[in-house]
């Protein structure tokens, strides 16, 4: 038996005026997930429960079968799994974006979440500036230090010592960049215990990086310079059960985020690296599904991540959410599926993790539509796939996180 799991990040929507008051899933043209929807089952999940933060953090969590309420301790650890960090009981993981915070009438704005797409050449060559700084300025922090990621996405780790007092506290609160876009940040640094720190080295960073080499040689190209650190998604490490003790088959993640290689190392999936995917709009989606058909030869299940979709919506970009989406149905669902049809039992999965709405530009709790078709998955009688699709289909999976046992049939 195969399994493939798709995953749009941010797809789900509300009806765009744009879009003549669709939602992009319905303006997308879709052939491929409207023929899964006809031989097979559509309905609602959610993959966000209300007392965590509606990000892939959590909803990927939840996709892939684990009870965020049980398993999750933040984003950043996730991503320090993705880069091989380990991290022992008593050390803490921070992401730490390089963003472009610009003053305006309204006080600072963050401007950009990404610094331009800063890119990690550059990021590693300013962090280097970080952790000097934060070395010369901030000597009591002793066993902090700064470790590069890819292009904006990169961590703060912190060593801790048996017995000492934490820095940080479980509690702590911390606002993702990406839901700042073209939004004041002064009330929103990080706020609980430890937040004062934080917020001292986000302010300080501003110094750190002001006249770097680096920013000076983006800002004489045009492009936008990072003028600070923001650091959000803190958490310790969490204990993961084995996906294949959990569910008794193997795993493989296909993906250009970290997050989500993070995710899989800790659930023990195996990771396929695809040149040309690049976590954004660009994406290499053919590839992708090149990826996942070959992955089938080993893998029990497979499991390919795309955000593109999530960065149409934090641009506000519409046509490009459509667009994103047509292109995850013609070159990775198609053909996907058209392999599965050769093969014996299988079934194939597509699910957003949460909505990401472009009205707001932000990452939102919600439903969000799931189809599933394959062997022993009766039809339900739908005709396309799509939020409004799902919803008029009265079937509900909730919450999110068994929806991988039913689709393995485990459940």
């Amino acid at each position: 038996m195969k399994h493939v799991i798709v995953i749009p990040d941010g797809a789900a929507d509300a009806p765009q005026a744009a879009l003549g008051g669709r939602t992009p899933f319905q303006a997308a043209r879709t052939p491929a997930l409207d023929a899964l929807a006809a031989r097979g089952r559509v309905g609602l999940t959610n993959h966000v429960p209300d007392s965590l933060p509606p990000g892939s953090e959590v909803a990927c969590m939840s996709l892939m079968g684990y009870d965020p309420l049980r398993f999750f301790t933040g984003r950043a650890p996730l991503e320090a799994a993705a880069q091989g960090i380990t991290l022992g009981p008593d050390d803490w993981a921070v992401r730490c974006n390089l963003v472009t915070i610009r003053g305006h009438d309204r006080g600072p704005v963050m401007e950009d979440f990404t610094a331009g797409h800063v890119t990690t050449e550059e990021a590693t060559e300013l962090l280097v500036a970080c952790q000097r700084g934060l070395v010369a300025e901030l000597p009591d922090l002793a066993g902090w230090e700064f470790r590069p990621g890819v292009s904006y996405r990169n961590l703060l780790i912190h060593r801790g010592r048996a017995g000492a007092v934490a820095p940080l506290a479980d509690d702590i609160r911390a606002t993702p960049p990406h839901d700042l876009m073209d939004k004041p940040v002064s009330d929103a640094f990080p706020r609980g215990f430890g937040s004062r720190l934080l917020a001292d080295i986000m302010a300080r960073s501003a110094s750190w990086l002001a006249d770097h080499p680096v920013n000076r040689a983006r800002v004489a190209r045009g492009l936008r310079p990072a003028t600070h650190v923001w650091l959000w998604g803190v958490g310790r490490a969490p204990a993961f059960e084995p996906f294949t003790a959990k569910y008794g088959i193997n795993g493989t993640m296909i993906t250009a985020v970290d997050l989500l290689r993070g995710l899989a190392a800790l659930a023990g999936w195996s990771r396929r690296e695809v040149p040309g995917a690049t976590g954004y709009l660009d994406t290499d989606y053919a590839a992708k599904g090149r990826a996942a058909i070959d992955e089938l030869q080993t893998a029990d299940l497979v499991c390919v991540h795309v955000e593109a979709p999530d960065e149409a919506s934090h641009q506000g970009d519409a046509a490009a959410k459509v667009k994103a989406i047509e292109e995850i149905d013609a070159k990775i669902v198609a053909p996907i599926a058209a392999h599965l049809a050769t093969l014996g039992g299988h079934r194939i999965l597509v699910c957003p993790d949460h909505p990401t709405f472009l009205s707001t530009k932000t990452h939102s709790r919600g439903d969000v539509p799931f189809v599933m078709a394959g062997t022993g998955i009766a039809a339900g009688g739908r005709c396309t796939y799509d939020e409004v699709a799902a919803a008029a289909a009265g079937d509900a999976i909730m919450p999110g996180w068994k929806l991988m046992g039913t689709f393995l049939g485990k459940d």
